[in-house]
Parts: C-alpha cells; structure tokens; sequence
C-alpha cells in the first residue's frame, strides 16, 4: 500500500477530527505513512493529533502524525496536500449569508456574494500554499476540497503548473434525493451529473434501466398537492421534472430564488451562526474523545463524523495505489470532454483515477434547458478565479454583478464594497474599495 507524507491544510478545523477518523478507517491503504497536520491553532491540533493517534494504535497502524502552525515548513517535502479549510471561520461566514439579506439578495457560502467573498479569502491562502509547495515540495499535488472548489481549482489551475483536482460529493448525493422526493428506490436511479461544482445537472438517467423523466412526471402529479411532502423535496422534484434534469440542490437558490429569499430574511439565524453557537460542544466532544484510550466519534457531537471528506480519500487512495477506480472529480476542460464548456473551464464530471492520474470520460452535452445557466455560473467562475488570485476591487465588481443570484450592477458594487469593509482582515488590500 501507499506510504505517503501528507499535509492537511485544515488540519485543527471543526471537520479534521472526523477527516482523520476516515483517514484511520482506510488506514491500510496508507500504513506507513505520515500525516502532517497544519493549522493555525496549536491546542486543536494536538486534540486532533492526540485523536488520531490513539485511533491509528488501536488499529495496529503505522502511521506517524505531526503537526505545524507555520504552513511553510509543514508542506517540507510532501507528496500530497488536502486542502480543507475555511479562513475567516465561520465568522467570515456569517458575514457571507448575513451581509447580502439587506440587500435583498441570497449570500449562500459557495454560490452567490458569499460564495464568491469566501473565495476570495481561500484564493489568498491557496496562493501562498502554492509559492511554499514550489520552493519545498515542487513535487506534490493538491487534493482540495477547500470551498469554493470550483473557484479555488480555476484560481490555480489558471495560474500555475501545480496539479490540482478538487472534489465534492454532489454528484453522488444529489440523484438519491430526487429519488427520495418521488417515493422511488434512490438505488434503481442513475444519473450522470456533470457541470461545474455544485451546479450539475444529469446528461443520462434512467429508472430500473428506463427513461427516469416519464416516471418523474407521473410521481410528480401524484405528490405536487401533497402538503405532507418535505418543501425542499417537492422543489427538487419539480425542478427535475420542468427541465427535464436530475438537478444539484443548489439550483433552488436560482430556481426558488423569491421563495428562498424571504425564508432566509425571516429565520432568526443563518446557518453559520448556528453552527457557531454548536461549535463549543464539538470541541467539548473531541476533547472528551482525545482523553479516551479508544476514541470514537458520535455524529450527533460532531461537525463531521467518521467518513468526512470520503471522497478525497477515495481519490488520494486510488491515485498512490493505483486502483483505478470511479469517482467525480473537477478538473480543467482539457480535451473538451464536456462539450458547451472551454478547454480552462474546471468542471466537474465523472471518469477514472489511477497512478497515471485523473480520466475524465466523454461526456454528452447538457440539456438545452439548463445548458445556459450552467455556462453563465462557469464564467463567473472564471471572473471570480481571475479576481481571488491577482485582481482588484473592479474586477471582483466585475465578477460579482456576473452572478446570476445577483440583480444589477448597483446591487454588485454597494454589496462588494459592504462586504469587503467587513471582511477587510481577511483580504488583500488590491481587493478593497
């Protein structure tokens, strides 16, 4: 099996406890190998070490850990990095989701205004990484998974030579609950997704091997008057049914925009402020846990239990151990595997992973009826990218009056500039009005 040294970025965040707990539970496929842990907290990266090592013990693993706050030194001579962190906490986040609600228009972490301010405080981060990994591990790769993916991937996927292939599990996840919204059996649906990150839709599905959308529609008329059916679940399926296109949740926010908008405005909180008031309790858990001989995560008490981030894990095995498996991955355009979109254009579509690297498949164009969209959100994207790694205030302007959640160019400025003057200790000061 594979004997890496790997850095996690991230590595003392409210997610690295259950990251390392899945880490653990594939530890065979990584014995011998080292795990470095950075972040900018000492005390929660020995809880997170202490929690690791304990559970590496417990397996009969090989595996050494060690941890550093100063990024530089942590990244010394690594083959792989994971990238999973959020700069600014979910205090910038708050900022993200509750900043844009004045203004009428819906923050969102990774799609709309918050989306694209949480890029540019990643972007900023991910530059450094990758001046660090030139000079003292030239060699590595980047497995990211730092949000927003598509928006980090683009920024350094354009700007330098550095291999880097972002994931989300989106593409498996999002077919099951159309699935669930029609009362039909989420295992007899398959759906090809593609796109890019969080805004994927089906090129291909079919039900127990029939066209899935004859199905869909009958469900729907038997379900639509229901009041008994989830809201969401019932937004889901009729947005399937109308574009005739297994969708990705986060089109609700474009597709339900009005209806989204005003449950946002009303709700005491937003999510990230109530993830923060949880916050202290998982950190009291993961204590409680580093002080046990045999640590064992509870879900209920943790930002993320054991099987978080699976999906890198699957692809950082199947890279070093050359297992050729199938999975979703993002990755630049090249070749034109997904038509409709340009070679630079990091998308999002399914193919194979082996030692050789990422192999994306062929794949059929979107549907016209969402094809369009899914364009629009690519050249924000681009736009955004171009802003986070070298930009201005004009060009992140420029990018975000290019988000479709956004409704002018009067709306764009006077939000970006509210924005930025809030988040000002997390950005570059080319970025601010």
């Amino acid at each position: 099996m594979a004997r890496i040294k790997l850095a996690y970025l991230g590595g003392g965040s409210s997610r690295a406890p259950g990251t390392m707990a899945s880490f653990m539970h594939h530890g065979e496929e990584f014995d011998g190998s080292e795990f470095v842990l950075i972040d900018l907290d000492p005390d929660r990266l020995e809880v997170v070490k202490t929690i690791t090592e304990k559970m590496a013990r417990n397996a009969g693993l090989d595996i050494t850990v060690t941890t550093a706050t100063d990024q530089r030194e942590g990244l010394r001579d690594v083959d792989a990095v994971l990238s999973s962190f959020r700069p600014g906490g979910f205090e910038a986040r708050a900022l993200d989701e509750r900043i844009p609600l004045k203004h009428g228009v819906i923050g969102q972490e990774t799609q709309g205004p918050g989306g694209m301010m949480m890029s540019l405080r990643s972007v900023r981060i991910m530059r450094q990484l990758c001046e660090n990994l030139a000079q003292v591990a030239p060699r590595a790769r980047i497995f990211n998974y730092t949000n927003p993916v598509n928006i980090v991937s683009q920024a350094v996927a354009d700007n330098t030579d550095i291999p880097i292939v972002s994931f989300c599990e989106g593409p498996i996840c999002f077919p099951p609950v159309v699935a669930r919204a029609a009362g039909l059996d989420p295992d007899k649906l398959k759906a090809n997704l593609v796109g890019v990150n969080h805004n994927c839709w089906s090129n291909e599905a079919t039900y127990d091997g029939e066209d899935v959308f004859p199905i869909l529609r009958e469900r729907w008329k038997a379900v639509k008057d229901d009041p008994t059916i989830d809201l969401h679940l019932k937004r889901v399926l009729h947005l399937a049914v109308t574009m005739e296109s297994i969708p990705s949740d986060y089109f609700l926010y474009y597709y339900f925009r009005e209806e989204r908008l005003r449950e946002l405005q009303l709700s005491p909180m937003t999510r990230s402020e109530t993830i923060l008031s949880e916050l202290p309790g998982y950190w009291d858990h993961y204590h409680e846990q580093a002080a046990s001989d045999a640590p064992e995560l509870d879900p209920s008490r943790s930002r993320g239990g054991i099987h978080e981030l699976e999906l890198a894990i699957d692809a950082i095995s199947a890279f070093y151990n050359d297992t050729g498996a199938r999975l979703p991955f993002n990755i630049p355009n090249t070749g034109l595997f997904l038509p409709g979109f340009d070679e630079s254009t990091v998308v999002e579509v399914w193919g194979t992973v082996d030692a050789k690297g990422f192999h994306p498949e062929q794949q059929r164009p979107l549907p016209n009826s969402v094809l369009g969209i899914t364009q629009a959100l690519a050249q924000y994207q681009i736009l955004a990218a171009r802003a986070a790694w070298d930009g201005t205030r004009a060009d992140a302007v420029r990018a975000m009056a290019a988000n479709p959640l956004v409704p002018s160019l009067t709306v764009a400025e006077a939000l970006y500039d509210e924005m930025a003057v809030a988040q000002r200790q997390w950005l570059p000061e080319r970025l601010l009005p």
